[in-house]
């Protein structure tokens, strides 16, 4: 996924009303931008850091900017939660994901379930049952390096998971894809001490048949794109 056009550089002065980002541009004018992350961005969002803004394409947009990396001193993260689904579309059609290549049909946003829910990406028209991908945006490192999910409390993100294991247990494939949006982590677990909830009914989903996918994104000015899977595991730290 490349962005439309070259992002422009500032550094993060604070981030606020959590979707309100201060940002002083290089020839220090200060910007509001908008801040597309609805989580805490825990280890990604001090003031200070370096970051890149898009400039919307639509003038009359109530907000001109758009926050979209934030560099930390080690690497680029991707801050903004609406790329992920768009970057795992882009490497399932492209292949690049052997565990969901095969299939001939790519939908995004379908809704399904009984909890009326959508699906990132729905996979069909394969030798196997049709895929269910709901795909999570991961920003979050914790004191032990790893990639962490949720980085706040998500009853919505619960929701999901209990919606992929009705799948699973129809016969269909529920899969849970992480998209780890930054460089400088070892391995991918739930975030038991953020949301033990979470953590625990992702414990359940997998022994209800829920495949569970890590991949870590390369992030950089240019662009965002999958590049590698990553070990997980669902034990506590």
């Amino acid at each position: 996924m490349h962005f439309d056009q070259p992002l422009i550089p500032g550094t993060l002065i604070e981030r606020h009303h959590r979707f309100l980002a201060e940002v002083r541009l290089e020839d220090g004018t200060v910007v509001t931008a908008h801040c597309p992350n609805s989580g805490r961005m825990t280890t990604c969002a001090e003031p200070g850091f370096r970051v890149l803004i898009s400039r919307a394409a639509n003038p009359a947009r109530r907000l001109a900017y758009t926050w979209e990396l934030a560099h930390n001193g080690h690497c680029w993260i991707g801050v903004n939660t609406g790329w992920p689904p768009k970057v795992a579309a882009e490497a399932i059609t492209a292949g690049r994901i052997p565990e969901l290549a095969g299939y001939a049909n790519l939908r995004a946003e379908v809704p399904y379930g009984s909890r009326r829910s959508r699906i990132d990406l729905l996979l069909t028209g394969g030798a196997r049952p049709d895929a269910y991908v709901e795909v999570k945006n991961v920003t979050l490192v914790a004191a032990d390096g790893s990639w962490c999910f949720p980085d706040a409390v998500t009853e919505r993100g619960r929701k999901h998971l209990l919606e992929l294991m009705d799948v699973a247990r129809a016969g269909g494939r529920g899969v849970m894809l992480y998209v780890i949006q930054r460089a400088d982590g070892h391995f991918f677990r739930p975030a038991w001490e953020v949301d033990p909830e979470y953590a625990n009914t992702l414990r359940q989903a997998v022994r209800a048949g829920v495949e569970v996918l890590a991949w870590r994104a390369e992030v950089a000015p240019a662009g965002i794109e999958l590049a590698a899977a990553v070990p997980w595991r669902l034990s506590a730290p």
